[in-house]
Parts: C-alpha cells; sequence; structure tokens
C-alpha cells in the first residue's frame, strides 16, 4: 500500500495559534494522545513539520494496523 505515517499528538492545542488548531484537526486529530495513520506525502510532511513541537510522527509500512 505504500509509505504510510502514524502521528499522535502528544500536547495540547491550549493557547496555540489558529493555524496550528486548523492542522491539528486537518490531520483528523482532537485529543491528546490519539494517533492517525496517513499518507506519506509532502502536504502532510509540510503540515507536520509545521506543528512538530506539538506531535510525534514515525513511519509505518502497509496500512499501519
Amino acid at each position: 500500500m505504500g509509505k504510510m505515517v502514524k502521528i499522535t499528538l502528544v500536547h495540547s492545542c491550549i493557547g496555540r495559534p489558529e493555524a496550528q488548531r486548523r492542522i491539528i484537526r486537518g490531520m483528523g486529530l482532537g485529543k491528546v494522545n490519539r494517533s492517525v495513520v496517513l499518507k506519506d506525502t509532502p502536504e502532510i510532511r509540510g503540515m507536520i513539520r509545521k506543528v512538530d513541537h506539538l506531535v510525534a510522527a514515525v513511519e509505518v509500512e502497509g496500512n499501519g494496523k
């Protein structure tokens, strides 16, 4: 299925700029310690780079389950 990346929200968005909150919501994250598995694309990599202080990202093979 190709490369995937597992993204976990490790810090709260409280007190963060609205742009960062929108990025977190756009990746499908909402609560701390929740994870999503997304395709490893340049767009997703850019989103991770913008909020790397709030998330933990790990590359996984296949569908990530």
